[in-house]
């Protein structure tokens, strides 16, 4: 019986490792190979004789387990794989801004611009074939500019005393006073500022000073001033400028003299009784460059009682006054 049982075993393993179907692959090679009939009966009676004396129940589940243990592990694993899907990252925000206040505009309302009209200055054209641009309101005044017809210019103000204009004249390009009976006028000269003489007048007191030994002698309605003799070069010499106001008829009159040379120096002039305001001026002299400055005159004031014996004033020698109103600097060019 264990004879035929390891008979079995033996036959199970060389026969049965290689599967089910390498039997039937011996049994088809029995076939096609025209085996023995004698050698299939022989296998057959074998097998037969085999189950008879086979094992119990117990031991047929443990081969039959065997076997299919032997068999599985014959097997060729084939691996089937899967799709699995793996979510390697996601973006996480660490953190979100929260504006703590939001801006809301309020109206604001827009200004209405409001136009505003700008002067129009007067203009002036030179009607002369030539005229004369001054330092000062009348032709005493040293010379400022020569003007020809045609020439233009704005008038920005005007005398305090007497019609002159004060002017910017664009071909000389330069500020001075003009005669208004030389030019023609387009505008209205009164709607400009009263301008000060002596704010643009050309001050020079580097060379040459004031007259020294000033005096005013009356007689009657005649007054002479006198003075003493101011050296200067030929070629500075511009003489000297009586700025004085006087009274005739009632009048309270300007009057601006000049002379032409360093040589004379007296002058005559009429002052009569019946003025609110007193008589009086000052004295320059004057070289090419501008006027030093002025003296003031010791008017005498008008008696009825005077006569030619009467004695003249006379300033003191080493007085000298400044100018009625102090030097400016000239305006901005326009």
């Amino acid at each position: 019986m264990s004879l035929g049982k390891s008979r079995l075993n033996n036959f199970v393993n060389s026969e049965f490792k290689g599967g089910i179907y390498n039997c039937n692959e011996t049994f088809q090679d029995f076939k096609f190979n025209n085996m023995k009939l004698t050698t299939i009966f022989t296998l057959l009676i074998f097998i037969l004789l085999l189950s008879a004396c086979g094992p119990s129940p117990e031991e047929q589940a443990a081969m039959t387990s065997t076997i299919e243990t032997a068999t599985a592990a014959a097997w060729t694993k084939t691996s089937t794989p899967t799709e699995t899907f793996t979510l390697t990252s996601s973006y996480t925000p660490t953190s979100t801004y929260t504006p703590t206040s939001t801006f809301t505009p309020t109206n604001t309302p827009t200004p209405t611009i409001t136009l505003t009209p700008t002067f129009d200055f007067p203009k002036v054209t030179v009607n002369k074939t030539l005229a004369a641009c001054m330092y000062g309101p009348a032709k005493t005044y040293l010379w400022g500019a020569d003007l020809k017809a045609g020439d233009t210019g704005t008038v920005y103000g005007r005398a305090p005393v007497g019609t002159w204009l004060y002017v910017f004249m664009d071909r000389a390009k330069k500020w001075c006073w003009i005669s208004p009976y030389v030019v023609d006028l387009v505008g209205d000269p009164n709607r400009v500022i009263v301008e000060s003489i002596s704010a643009h007048l050309p001050w020079a007191n580097n060379l040459y000073a004031a007259p020294d030994s000033v005096t005013a002698e009356r007689k009657g309605d005649q007054v002479t001033v006198s003075w003493s003799k101011v050296w200067m070069t030929v070629d500075d010499d511009r003489g000297y400028f009586l700025d004085v106001f006087v009274c005739q008829n009632g009048s309270y009159i300007w009057m601006p003299v000049s002379l032409p040379d360093q040589y004379q120096t007296s002058y005559t002039f009429t002052d009569q009784p019946g003025c609110p305001s007193p008589s009086g001026g000052q004295i320059y002299t004057v070289e090419k460059h501008g006027y030093p400055n002025p003296k003031t005159i010791p008017w005498p004031p008008y008696t009825a009682s005077l006569n030619v014996e009467d004695t003249p004033t006379q300033a003191p020698p080493t007085e000298e006054l400044p100018p009625t109103d102090p030097p400016v600097t000239e305006p901005p060019v326009p």
